[in-house]
C-alpha cells in the first residue's frame, strides 16, 4: 500500500490493526523567521567601549597620551606599583545606551601636529572601532586636548623616571 508521502507500509495481517511503522509524520516546527541578533538581549559595559576607544584613539599617530594632568599623574603612579597596569580605558568616558553610545576623549598631542586635523583622525577612527566591534552607533566623540607634549619633555622625563 501506498501513504500519499510515496511512502510503502507493510500490509498488516487479517485482523491485525494497521498501524504506521516507521513512518510517523512528525508535525514541523515552524521556524522562527527572526533573524538570531534579534533572539536575546547583549549588553555591552561602559568599559569596554571604553577600552576600545582609548586603544582607538592611542593608534591615531600625534596622540601622545590620553588623560588630564591629573588623571594621567594617577596613573602613572599605579603603574609604577608592583602589579599594576595601564588602563586603556584612561581619559576616556561613555554614555553607553542600548544601540547608541556617545564618548569624551582627554588626549595630549605631540607638538607641531595639526589638532583639527588629528581630531577628525581620531573621531574616524574611534568611531569605525567602536560601531565594528560593539554593533552601537556612535553619536558624538567629544574631543578635549589637555596639553602639548614637547620633544624636550621626554629627557626630562626619563631623568625623573631615574631618580626614583
Amino acid at each position: 500500500m501506498t501513504e500519499p508521502n510515496g511512502s510503502t507500509l507493510p500490509k498488516p495481517e487479517p485482523g491485525e490493526p494497521r498501524t504506521n511503522l516507521g513512518t510517523t509524520r512528525h508535525a514541523a516546527r515552524p521556524r522562527l523567521q527572526e533573524p538570531p541578533e534579534t533572539r536575546g538581549r547583549t549588553t555591552i559595559a561602559d568599559g569596554v567601549v571604553e577600552k576600545i576607544a582609548g586603544i582607538a584613539a592611542r593608534e591615531v599617530p600625534g596622540i601622545h597620551a590620553l588623560g588630564g594632568g591629573f588623571v594621567r599623574t594617577m596613573g602613572a603612579m599605579r603603574d609604577r606599583v608592583p602589579g599594576g597596569h595601564t588602563s586603556a580605558g584612561r581619559g576616556v568616558e561613555v554614555e553607553v545606551g542600548e544601540k547608541q553610545t556617545a564618548i569624551d576623549l582627554q588626549v595630549v598631542v605631540e607638538y607641531g601636529v595639526s589638532i583639527t586635523d588629528l581630531a577628525a583622525e581620531v573621531r574616524d577612527n574611534v568611531i569605525a572601532a567602536v560601531e565594528r566591534m560593539t554593533g552601537l552607533e556612535v553619536v558624538e566623540v567629544n574631543i578635549a586636548v589637555n596639553d602639548v607634549h614637547l620633544p624636550d619633555e621626554d629627557t626630562q622625563e626619563v631623568r625623573e623616571a631615574r631618580l626614583q
